[in-house]
């Protein structure tokens, strides 16, 4: 059973009996997952039979410790109508659920709304059901913590509050942040508390990150300010836990200075992606998890920093002053990446490192129902590329280049991604002919058809990195008919690309949209949380915030995007320079952001079933990779 993709179809109708008592016990106490992103990158419009699989698959591996954002709206539009807001002004302070994230992060608001009574109450009943859901499993619900975001002209209507304005985030305008040392904010996190209890129960870990990427203090002492946001929180909840991202700069030691770090854990993102960490003495002893951010945006990119996770991880909780209390799944999206989840989330249950190539071989058998040299080989091979990847700068993999910005000199896609391919391509190449020869009766499975589609994907997408370049030259050499032999040649691959990714329902478009529509409570709101689900994937903002480098930032290969924007946007621009090498003359300069906003505003329908025959076309894609390398 994976994250996506199971092959229960496999099980003998009668399942084997355990011999006796088996007993595993974790050597970590937190086993976290899921980060602040992950609803808006996931999936902000999934009903409960979507997030009850996901928390089953998660308690089936060990994980007990959930962040819960689904309803996050909800604490804050009930409690600041206690403090001089109407009903109307919150819902449109209040962002679209798939921007959520970044508002609960202090970072913006506002965006694609406004939203309605029904939408939020829907929320709030959906995230109380999750909360529920795990509490029945034995796992904690990670709830947002108060910390201090209020709306605009919050000190007119509150006499005695002090706020701090936050600037700018990536073009947006950020929330006050209003002074935790001040009269107000305890009254107003006691009113945040009780309604969140009211509606999610309790819980002993809430997830708050005060001055997350560029917030500033002001005039405000930020260790005083850290120590009353503790205390606001243990007067609510006795004894909880704050849980505190690593990220960046954050925590720093200041801000840890004020609290009681004994009831502070840190999840950090960081572990696997730089060398050189010391979190015990970066941290002073702060209780922190092992974490990993494997992918960013949502990006459909094969790979991660595995090999560093065994090795470090257990260094580290033997170290003699070892603070290391957990692990902490934190790719800001999952649902994409089914053996990094298995490997990474064994490390809290293994007494050491494992050994990857025999892991990777037992993966294979247990991920396809049965053992099988070429599924093994496969695996071997992607194990050697894109799950070998090295720290020092990075803990994702490169993304792709028909997902891009169109330019010849494109070497990603997202603005804060790798420029360059981090591991060999032809290991993808190679674990594609090898899965292609896999015993037929393993490739009725849907693992099997998930990952085969995905790894031809891959194969494909790492073709740009080749081309972009030739075509660059045959247009700098004024070389019209190579430019349009390799620009054939590109969208020939494009739309082999479409086709590919539309054999599978884990890429398709459809599906995102048609669950974003269905939260709406009238035909107007309908529209808005559709252009809230696009934007996120495209445009991310308004033109201000996407030219800032958030345009392309939650890129993926989806059949629609694939078909609808990323080849045509390409096609376009390669159709204007063959012009201008024709004529003569300069390219016309394009507006990207126009036509990308625009698509992002459109309301097609796109198909929500798979078409196409998976199989034959990931042979095709491996006979086009071969014809070009022999070319």
């Amino acid at each position: 059973i994976g994250w996506p993709g199971d092959s229960l179809g496999r099980l003998p109708a009668a399942l084997p009996a355990v011999p006796g008592t088996l007993t595993r016990s974790a050597n970590v106490p937190h086993r976290y997952a899921l980060n602040d992103t992950d609803e808006g990158y996931s999936g902000a419009y999934r009903d409960f039979e979507a997030h009850r699989r996901d928390i089953d698959l998660m308690a089936l591996h060990g994980v007990n410790e959930v962040f819960v954002p689904t309803g996050g709206e909800y604490p804050y539009y009930r409690a600041l109508q206690e403090f001089g807001y109407d009903a109307a002004e919150l819902r449109s302070w209040i962002p679209a659920p798939a921007h959520q994230a970044w508002w609960l992060l202090q970072n913006m608001s506002g965006f694609g709304g406004p939203v309605s009574e029904q939408l939020i109450e829907a929320r709030a009943a959906l995230g109380g059901r999750i909360a529920r859901h795990l509490r029945s499993l034995g796992m904690t619900p990670v709830l947002p913590g108060y910390f201090g975001t209020v709306p605009p002209g919050f000190t007119a209507r509150n006499p005695g509050a002090a706020t701090v304005p936050q600037g700018k985030w990536v073009g947006f305008d950020r929330p006050d942040w209003l002074d935790p040392t001040g009269p107000v904010f305890d009254r107003l996190a006691a009113a945040y508390y009780r309604a969140q209890r009211e509606r999610f129960g309790d819980s002993d870990l809430f997830k708050m990150d005060l001055l997350h990427e560029g917030g500033t203090p002001g005039t405000v002492d930020v260790a005083a300010a850290a120590g009353a946001v503790q205390r606001a929180l243990d007067t609510a909840r006795p004894g909880a836990t704050w849980v505190m991202l690593g990220w960046q700069e954050n925590p720093t030691a200041t801000l840890l200075s004020g609290v009681d770090r004994d009831r502070v854990l840190i999840v950090d993102g960081l572990s696997d992606r730089y060398d050189g960490l010391d979190r015990e003495t970066e941290w002073g002893g702060t209780p922190y998890a092992f974490g990993s951010i494997s992918d960013f945006g949502g990006h459909t990119s094969i790979g991660a920093n595995t090999g560093v996770w065994g090795e470090r991880f257990h260094t580290w909780l033997t170290r003699p002053d070892s603070a290391l209390r957990g692990i902490a799944y934190l790719p800001e999206a999952t649902g994409g990446d089914p053996a990094g989840f298995d490997l990474f989330t064994e490390l809290a249950w293994e007494p050491g490192p494992v050994d990857q190539r025999a892991w990777f071989a037992g993966y294979a058998a247990r991920r396809y129902g049965g053992a099988d040299p070429h599924a093994a080989a496969a695996w071997e091979e992607l194990r050697l590329g894109p799950y070998g990847m090295a720290s020092g700068t990075w803990s994702e993999p490169q993304d792709g280049l028909f997902t891009a910005r169109p330019s010849l000199t494109a070497t990603r896609t997202a603005r804060w991604s790798p420029a360059f391919s981090r591991y060999d391509a032809a290991t993808v190449e190679r674990a594609l002919a090898e899965l292609l020869r896999v015993a037929p009766a393993l490739r009725t499975t849907d693992a099997y058809r998930h990952d085969l589609v995905d790894v031809a994907r891959q194969a494909l997408t790492n073709r740009g990195r080749v081309l972009l370049p030739r075509i660059r030259g045959a247009y700098e050499a004024k070389d019209l008919e190579r430019f349009r032999t390799l620009v054939r040649e590109w969208n020939a691959a494009t739309e082999l690309l479409g086709r590919l990714v539309g054999s599978d329902r884990r890429f398709l478009l459809g599906p995102w949209l048609e669950d974003a529509r269905a939260w709406g409570a009238d035909p107007a709101e309908r529209d808005r949380l559709e252009y809230d689900a696009r934007s996120i994937l495209t445009t991310w903002g308004g033109r201000g915030q996407s030219e800032a480098g958030l345009h392309d930032y939650a890129n993926r290969e989806w059949d629609g995007l694939v078909r609808d924007l990323y080849a045509p946007r390409w096609a376009a621009y390669f159709a204007g320079l063959d012009t201008a090498l024709a004529t003569g003359t300069a390219p016309a300069a394009v507006d990207w952001f126009a036509r990308d906003d625009a698509w992002a505003r459109e309301h097609r329908r796109y198909p929500t079933a798979p078409a196409g025959d998976p199989y034959a076309l990931a042979e095709e894609v491996r006979e086009v990779l071969a014809a070009a390398s022999t070319a």
